[in-house]
């Protein structure tokens, strides 16, 4: 009988993963309507005063982002460790890794993406300049594929636990926390006509070392879930 091929493989849980995610759309937009809520409810609580919420824009935009990336790791692996799939996955003859980078690049098309596409609408919702605008689209453009890969090793460890979102966010807020600190500086420096090419560099370092290292590591700690 003959065996597919890894890329025939990834191709089918990428359809599969993709099928599954739109058929649970309420899923896929509470982290969304989380995002727009969040950030709306800024300028109703400090004020319209422009000043102030462009100087404070990006660390909202940021922490909003990364709290609604959050709420949505779950959905990697939960569903499949539910059924069985997850384990026929780690059995199956091709690299584990390989798999892992797909489910998480679902992931980031159907949480991430949509977030880097709102965002600029609710950056003009919190008065940032519009020369800050591309730079917040590059920086969450970089930072989300990040907040994914990293989550989805917390989420792999984590995945066996009945009640394991408490401790996956103790697990990943920590290792988020250089995404938030250089993505939210970026936009901030662009807002002040300053330079930003450190802090996206620092960002697009991140974020080839998760693609590297994360499907790895979280392969690793989803076998060990699954004993």
């Amino acid at each position: 009988m003959h065996r597919p091929s890894t890329f025939q493989a990834c191709k089918s849980l990428l359809k599969r993963d993709l099928l599954l995610a739109f058929r649970h759309r309420g899923e896929l937009a509470n982290p969304l309507l989380f995002f727009v809520i969040v950030v709306s409810l800024f300028p109703l609580g400090i004020g319209p005063e422009a000043n102030t919420l462009s100087t404070i824009a990006p660390g909202i935009l940021w922490v909003a982002a990364l709290l609604a990336a959050l709420l949505s790791l779950e959905t990697i692996f939960r569903s499949d460790f539910d059924d069985g799939s997850l384990e026929q996955m780690l059995l199956s003859p091709h690299p584990a890794a390989v798999l892992v980078a797909v489910k998480v690049f679902v992931h980031w098309l159907v949480s991430g993406v949509p977030l880097i596409l709102l965002s600029p609408l609710l950056g003009v919702l919190l008065q940032i300049p519009e020369e800050s605008m591309l730079i917040l689209v590059v920086s969450l453009t970089l930072g989300t594929p990040i907040l994914s890969l990293v989550g989805s090793i917390g989420v792999a460890l984590t995945v066996g636990l009945r009640r394991g979102g408490l401790l996956l966010s103790l697990l990943v807020l920590p290792l988020y926390t250089p995404v938030l600190i250089f993505g939210a500086s970026a936009v901030t420096n662009a807002a002040f006509d300053l330079p930003v090419a450190a802090q996206l560099y620092f960002l697009a370092a991140l974020c080839v070392l998760s693609i590297t290292l994360a499907p790895i590591a979280t392969a690793a700690a989803l076998r060990i879930s699954a004993d």
